[in-house]
């Protein structure tokens, strides 16, 4: 297959183009706004395609020997609140300009677009599945909803075949600190195992987060790419990717466990109003019935998740 994927600057498109050159069939095009590397440690470089492009501004990148697309350009949620207009830009009216292009050059193709748990905001029932409606508190999350409700109708119509995940928030990513709200709930673990100071913006141990590991999301972005185009309605094609629930206390003492006591001491707690607002506004006790349904796995635990980037960190030392 040959597969595109935006935004393969980041972390989460560099994981998946990596497990998708382990395959010897896939041929991938990696783009973004910024050079692109063909990730280390890939097993098939030489079936890496790197494309330095603005997609609002070009989408030449789209074309017809395309088989899939996964989407995963756009601006942080922190980043989205802080600079509307960029958000909107990107996150939306981007998205919107390549799903036009998508349809008129590769007509019923498989697109796989990241979508975000922050599509729901308060009040919310006490457990969240795909049937709660979505009314979100910020700015990205809206977005995120207006791109899933094009997907769903531009796959009612047959223009192309799509799938929506709804992540959870991703830990324990590698790298910098992004410009999300949730970022914390990597770099209270990223940061203190590389001896740096970590800060937490909520004061209560007990906030409970929706967390999945990026081992496990990448091996369900793997799993859409086949999934069967009848599995859902064709109007309805969102799917919340499987996590597990995690407070800070129990992220704390998956830290402790893995990296020892002492990490602790790098943890600063550090209350910030804007910050807190946007995280309590999101949900974090899912149903994951459908989802596991679909074939689509949840994480083991937190401890695996901390485990699992320690495991990466040192293979890195080796690529």
């Amino acid at each position: 297959m040959k597969i595109l994927i935006t935004g393969a600057g980041g972390f989460l498109g560099q994981f998946l183009a990596r497990e998708l050159l382990s395959n010897p069939e896939h041929h991938v095009v990696l783009t973004d706004i910024v050079d692109v590397p063909v990730p280390k440690g890939s097993k098939n470089p030489q079936n890496a395609t790197t494309i330095k492009a603005d997609l609002l501004k070009d989408q030449s990148v789209i074309t017809p020997d395309l088989d899939a697309v996964y989407l995963f350009h756009g601006i942080m949620s922190a980043g989205s609140e802080a600079n509307y207009d960029l958000g909107i830009s990107v996150n939306l009216e981007s998205t919107r300009i390549i799903l036009e292009k998508l349809r008129h050059t590769k007509p019923g193709i498989r697109v796989i677009y990241s979508s975000s748990q922050a599509v729901y905001g308060q009040p919310l029932p006490s457990v969240v599945s795909e049937a709660t409606l979505p009314t979100p508190e910020g700015s990205y999350g809206s977005a995120k909803l207006m791109i899933e409700i094009l997907v769903n109708d531009m796959t009612r119509r047959g223009m192309i075949d799509g799938i929506v995940l709804r992540f959870p928030t991703i830990s324990v990513r590698p790298g910098k600190p992004a410009p999300a709200a949730s970022a914390f709930i990597s770099g209270i673990i990223r940061e203190p195992l590389a001896g740096i100071e970590a800060k937490v913006p909520i004061k209560d141990r007990s906030f409970p987060s929706n967390v999945c590991s990026p081992k496990v999301l990448i091996g369900n972005l793997v799993h859409a790419l086949t999934l069967p185009s009848d599995s859902l309605p064709k109007h309805k094609r969102v799917v919340n990717a499987p996590g597990l629930t995690v407070t800070i206390q129990e992220m704390l003492d998956a830290l402790a466990k893995v990296g020892g006591e002492d990490k602790l001491k790098y943890v600063k707690e550090e209350h910030d109003e804007a910050l807190v607002r946007i995280l309590k506004s999101w949900a974090y006790n899912f149903d994951n019935s459908l989802g596991l349904s679909l074939g689509f796995k949840a994480p083991e635990s937190f401890e695996a998740a901390v485990r699992e980037y320690v495991e990466f960190i040192d293979q890195e030392k080796t690529w």
